[in-house]
């Protein structure tokens, strides 16, 4: 959901790639509530970092304790920044799909607002 909202957010600003420490495929669940608010994610692919070998970072982003943890060393990262988010697969495990998707409405907004702010906070740097 993060790399939807990056990319939907500041489209052509960035080179945006989304990895995590071990793949799991798109969750149907975010699909669908990104595609609520008009975010199509379906084409995305879930990626391991070790698929983006050569990559020259200058924003690392991880949004749970699990990647924050196990992140291997990045060479050429200038900043590393962590925010953790709920798992929402998680928090829905066994819950009736309309109480699943209320957690990953709840999720997908608390990001949005997050990549919004990284966002402004990156474009006010780059402008001082």
């Amino acid at each position: 959901m993060a790399e939807g909202w990056a990319r939907a957010l500041a489209p052509d600003r960035y080179h945006i790639y989304s990895a995590g420490v071990e793949a799991h495929g798109l969750n149907p669940l975010a699909i669908k509530v990104m595609h609520e608010s008009g975010i199509d994610i379906s084409t995305h692919s879930s990626q391991v970092v070790d698929e983006l070998n050569g990559v020259d970072w200058d924003i690392v982003v991880t949004v749970c304790d699990s990647a924050r943890e196990r992140c291997p060393y990045l060479p050429g990262t200038h900043r590393l920044i962590h925010h953790s988010f709920d798992d929402p697969p998680r928090l829905s495990a066994g819950l009736p799909h309309e109480e699943a998707l209320v957690v990953y409405r709840r999720v997908r907004d608390e990001i949005k607002e997050f990549v919004q702010e990284l966002i402004n906070e990156t474009q006010h740097g780059q402008n001082a």
